[in-house]
């Protein structure tokens, strides 16, 4: 009898608890020691051509990721798998065959909106304001170009006439579509965002608490480049290396996105520089055509011929299956929106600076971030926020023409590095990146 009170005034006293302890604080210690060890890149990692070898930054990177691959990160999201993928909408099979298009397939997140006995589940994003896109008269689109309505040629009311500054400056030309872009949308205004908190490009940490997206206006979806630029969107097969099946309907919709264009002054703007510059023919019909090939012929990427184009791959995105599966291209905001509203695309913060530098705020309209997609990581890609599709459309066609790999550029108050990849005479991949 007196062992065993002598027992119980041990274990009220907390007595025989040293070993449990122990455990906790090695267990603490573990964790310190892996985050002091993470290492974090600032360069966009996966957009270079088939072939093109990363620098040994990015190798080291990567070898030290793996390093820590079995180490659990306090307060992340578990990455959760599901055992028949789906893409952007499209089951992948064997073949890369595309299926129906389903609104239901990222798994992961009914999951994660179920409750239990009416408790909300922890660590659970909150939802943004709720916003159905019209998508009624996207149909129209596939009609022939030339049974479709057209917008107004655009009046800016000043010259689209480059002068000779900007013939001789490709950063005072850009500086000057970012001007010319009438229908850019107004932070706080026409659009919404929280870039959450900033991260390390290796960090596993979610920063974000909610979506980047809270709001965007209606009225966008009825701007007529952007509605038909929207269109365009889920006309493709996201797995990089499937061949594209691409209807008389879609291609369609592809001759009147760049007559809608067309009409616009940025476009205008760059017809008359490259012509000037003897890059293209004055005729405007001409430039068109050339302009359709460039951003729409398929070409081969991933071993597989016609499985991948310049539109593609820099607004849509593209799932690259060699080895591990990543996210390559996806630069785009309004592709952004979209699937972050069907819940596949899951914003876990913006990336800090590589240079000391002003954090992005909501006001930001060039952000570089890391998310995923349906459940697959994008480690950083940056993005103009709020652009028109013929501003972007018009800025990297003029740096693919003009410029080099590296074209160091003013955007308003952006300086820029409009980064572009060649595959011969075709667009392998553009997007911007910041210089701060």
């Amino acid at each position: 009898m007196e062992g065993l009170i002598k027992g119980l005034v041990d274990v009220a006293l907390g007595g025989g608890g040293g070993g449990r302890d122990g455990e906790n604080e090695a267990r603490d210690e573990r964790s310190r020691s892996s985050w002091a060890q993470v290492v974090s890149g600032e360069q966009d990692n996966d957009d270079r051509p088939h072939g093109h070898n990363p620098p040994t930054q990015w190798k080291r990177q990567e070898e030290s990721q793996q390093e820590h691959e079995g180490w659990e990160v306090s307060g992340s999201r578990p990455s959760s798998r599901p055992h028949k993928i789906q893409y952007g909408g499209y089951e992948k099979d064997e073949c890369g065959e595309r299926h129906g298009y389903n609104q239901n397939e990222w798994n992961r997140k009914e999951q994660e909106k179920e409750n239990n006995d009416g408790w909300e589940t922890v660590g659970r994003k909150p939802q943004r304001r709720p916003h159905k896109v019209q998508m009624d008269h996207w149909q129209g689109y596939k009609r022939p170009s030339s049974e479709q309505e057209y917008s107004d040629e655009v009046e800016t009311g000043t010259s689209i006439e480059p002068s000779e500054e900007e013939l001789a400056d490709l950063s005072q030309a850009c500086n000057r579509l970012w001007q010319l872009d009438l229908n850019r949308l107004e932070p706080g205004k026409d659009y919404q965002i929280d870039c959450g908190e900033g991260k390390k490009v290796y960090q596993k940490e979610d920063m974000a608490e909610s979506s980047l997206f809270y709001s965007l206006s209606e009225d966008i979806f009825r701007k007529p480049t952007f509605s038909r630029f929207c269109s365009l969107l889920d006309n493709y097969n996201p797995n990089a290396g499937c061949k594209e099946v691409v209807t008389s309907g879609e291609k369609q919709e592809q001759s009147a996105f760049i007559e809608e264009i067309s009409r616009t002054a940025p476009i205008k703007y760059l017809h008359k520089y490259l012509s000037m510059k003897g890059i293209v023919s004055e005729n405007y019909i001409d430039f068109k055509r050339i302009m359709t090939k460039l951003w729409f012929d398929l070409y081969g990427r991933g071993g597989t011929c016609g499985s991948s184009s310049a539109f593609e791959h820099v607004f849509v995105g593209e799932i690259k299956q060699r080895g591990e599966e990543e996210v390559t291209g996806f630069h785009n905001w309004l592709q952004f929106y979209l699937e972050e509203t069907k819940g596949r695309v899951d914003y876990q913060g913006y990336i800090l600076p590589r240079r000391r530098g002003e954090t992005p705020d909501s006001e930001t309209q060039l952000l570089t971030i890391q998310f995923e997609w349906n459940g697959i990581l994008k480690s950083v890609s940056s993005i103009l926020v709020g652009v028109s599709p013929e501003f972007e459309i018009a800025l990297y066609t003029l740096c693919f023409f003009v410029g080099g790999e590296d074209n160091y550029v003013q955007l308003g108050p952006y300086s820029v590095n409009i980064k572009c990849y060649r595959f011969g005479d075709k667009i392998g991949s553009v997007f911007p990146i910041a210089e701060c």
